[in-house]
């Protein structure tokens, strides 16, 4: 099979927090490596969610969405949580004119879900964020992590239901720790900044499950 097949690779280290809507940006200045915070980028993504009738994927721990927006717009498969971190395949949106109601999953995105969800995949639920993100820079402008403020509107399309809320979330970047004790120390910042801004761990694992009423 071919790399666009397999879908790019990737494995995702954040932590999320819930906010408030009137809660004040945290202040980075006392994380460990961290020199600078870039300028703010706003992003408006649109992600679309589909599973199986009978929720084969979420049993499994996996999310497929289709996204448009942002640097890593396209088709993305995450999977269940291990580690710390959350793997994730990716690939481009392509040629497909799709229903925007009812997204056709590109047949690498099937095969890739295959071994534990047949088709067809149908919407499970549309999350909409108006997110500004933040580079948190070292001395030598690389990044170390991103930091994002995401106002998030969100639906249930199998129960019709919407909901809406506020959250951060903070990844790692390239220029971040290697080693879990590194990584262990710049989380426990992070955590002690958004404490002090009135943010608190987030009460769901994810979008989808938030929007889910999970």
């Amino acid at each position: 099979m071919s790399g666009a097949a397999h879908g790019a690779s990737s494995v995702e280290v954040e932590a999320k927090y819930d906010v408030d809507d009137a809660t004040p940006l945290p202040d980075w200045s006392a994380l460990p490596g961290v020199s600078s915070v870039g300028d703010p980028e706003p992003r408006d993504l649109d992600a679309r969610y589909v599973d199986t009738a009978d929720a084969a994927l979420a049993r499994a721990g996996v999310a497929v969405r289709r996204r448009r927006g942002g640097p890593d717009e396209g088709w993305h498969v995450k999977g269940p949580s291990q580690g710390g971190g959350r793997s994730e395949r990716q690939w481009p949106l392509g040629d497909i004119a799709d229903d925007e109601a009812d997204p056709i999953v590109p047949p690498a995105v099937q095969d890739a879900v295959a071994s534990i969800a047949a088709p067809p995949l149908t919407p499970l639920a549309r999350v909409r964020n108006d997110r500004t993100a933040y580079a948190l820079l070292d001395a030598e402008g690389e990044a170390v992590a991103e930091f994002v403020d995401d106002r998030v509107r969100a639906r249930d399309e199998r129960r019709g239901v919407d909901s809406a809320w506020r959250e951060w979330e903070v990844e790692l970047g390239p220029a971040a720790p290697e080693d879990d004790q590194g990584r262990a120390t710049f989380f426990a910042s992070v955590d002690a900044a958004v404490f002090a801004a009135g943010g608190r761990h987030a009460a769901s694992g994810s979008k989808l499950a938030r929007a889910l009423g999970h």
